[in-house]
C-alpha cells in the first residue's frame, strides 16, 4: 500500500509500473507507482530492494551515499579509503555497523568463525517463537531485518512469504546479496581503522520464499491484518516513536496473529527524543522509570491514556541475554526483555 497516502487517511495500492533491469522474475531495477491520481507516488526499486517510505524524495536526499555505495573497491583500496576518511567519517560509521551486524548474524556459518561468543539474534528469535506457541499459517514480516539472517531464519521455521524490511540500505543490500547470489561478503571488523574482507557462500532453507524491502518500521506499507507473525527484534528502542511501532504491528497483524516485541530498553537521545522513551525516566512517577512495566500498560487496555488497541501481551520472557561484536577485542553483551503480543 501507498504509505504517503496512509499516512493521510486514504488506501491505494501500489502497482509495479517500470522494470528496467531484471534476471528471470526479479526485479532488480524499477519503478512503483501509487495507484490514487491524486497521489501518483513514485517509488524507486533499486539492487532488487523496493524503497517505499512516506516521504521518498527525503529518504533519497538524505540516504543517496549509500544507495550509490560501490560494491567492486578491493580490499586493499577500501582499506586505504578508509584509513583517508578517519573514524568519524560516513564510510568508516557504515562499515563499523555492517562489521558488527553481519559478523553477529552470520559469524556461525563464516568457515574462520567471528561471531559474538553465543546468545545470537538467532537465539533471541528461537527464544520467542518457543513463547508464541501455535501461530497461524501465513505471511510473516521481520521489521527491522538489518542483515537479514532473522529473516532467512523465520523462512526456514514457517511456510510462505517472509519479508523482511529495513531502513538501512546499506544492510538491505547485504541481506539480497544473501539472498540472490548465496554469498555473504561484508568488511569484518578487527580493531579501529583495520578490517578485513569476509566473503563466503552460504545455503539457507526457504530462501526462495524470502525477499527484502526499505520501509519504515513506523508508516509500514501494508494492508491491515496482512501478516500472521510480526517480528521486532532490538527495534523498539531505535524508533523515534516507539508507540507508533506498536500501532503499525497491530495494524498489519490479523486477527490471533502473534508479534515478537525483543527490546534491551538501550534508549538513546538520539534515536529516540526522551519524551517518548517507554520508562528509563521519570523515576518519581509511575511506573518508577521501568520501561517494561510502561509497556506492559501500553499493551493492556485502560491501563495506560496512550493505549495501543489491537495487541495484548500472552508471554514475556525479563532477561534473554543478547550479544553483539564490536571488534575482536569487544562483545557488547545486553539482556533483553522478550513479549509477545497476540492481536485481537
Amino acid at each position: 500500500m501507498c504509505p504517503r497516502c496512509r499516512a493521510e487517511g486514504r488506501t491505494a495500492a501500489v502497482d509495479l509500473v517500470d522494470v528496467t533491469l531484471g534476471e528471470s522474475d526479479d526485479v532488480l531495477q524499477g519503478r512503483l507507482v501509487c495507484s490514487d491520481p491524486a497521489c501518483s507516488q513514485e517509488y524507486p526499486i533499486l539492487d532488487g530492494i523496493p524503497i517505499i517510505v512516506p516521504d521518498v524524495r527525503s529518504y533519497v536526499a538524505d540516504h543517496h551515499p549509500h544507495l550509490l555505495q560501490r560494491d567492486d573497491l578491493s580490499p586493499l583500496v577500501e582499506s586505504l579509503i578508509g584509513d583517508c576518511c578517519g573514524p568519524g567519517a560516513l564510510f568508516n560509521a557504515t562499515r563499523e555497523h555492517l562489521s558488527s551486524y553481519a559478523s553477529s548474524h552470520y559469524g556461525d556459518l563464516d568457515p574462520q568463525g567471528g561471531a559474538a561468543d553465543g546468545n545470537s539474534m538467532l537465539d533471541l528469535l528461537a527464544k520467542g517463537i518457543e513463547l508464541a506457541g501455535d501461530v497461524p499459517e501465513g505471511a510473516a514480516v521481520d521489521v527491522g531485518c538489518a542483515v537479514g539472517r532473522s529473516t532467512f531464519a523465520l523462512a526456514e521455521r514457517r511456510k510462505g512469504l517472509v519479508l523482511g524490511v529495513d531502513l538501512s540500505f546499506s544492510m538491505l543490500r547485504v541481506a539480497a546479496t544473501v539472498l540472490r547470489e548465496g554469498v555473504v561478503r561484508y568488511p569484518r571488523r578487527r580493531v579501529g581503522l583495520v578490517y578485513e574482507r569476509r566473503e563466503f557462500s552460504v545455503s539457507l532453507a526457504g530462501a526462495e520464499r524470502v525477499d527484502f524491502w526499505c520501509c519504515d518500521a513506523l508508516a509500514l506499507p501494508f494492508g491491515d491484518a496482512s501478516f500472521a507473525l510480526a517480528s521486532s527484534l532490538n527495534v523498539l528502542d531505535c524508533v523515534s516513536s516507539p508507540r507508533d511501532h506498536l500501532v503499525n504491528l497491530a495494524q498489519v497483524l490479523a486477527p490471533g496473529g502473534k508479534a515478537l516485541i525483543a527490546t534491551p530498553y538501550d534508549w538513546s537521545p538520539g534515536a529516540t527524543p526522551v519524551e517518548s522513551w517507554l520508562g528509563g525516566h521519570s523515576q518519581r512517577g509511575e511506573p518508577g522509570g521501568s520501561s517494561e512495566e510502561t509497556l506492559r500498560a501500553l499493551l493492556t487496555d485502560g491501563a495506560h491514556p496512550a493505549f495501543v488497541p489491537g495487541l495484548r501481551i500472552t508471554a514475556e520472557a525479563s532477561d534473554v541475554p543478547w550479544s553483539v561484536r564490536i571488534h575482536d577485542r569487544h562483545t557488547a553483551k545486553f539482556s533483553v526483555h522478550l513479549a509477545v503480543a497476540e492481536s485481537v
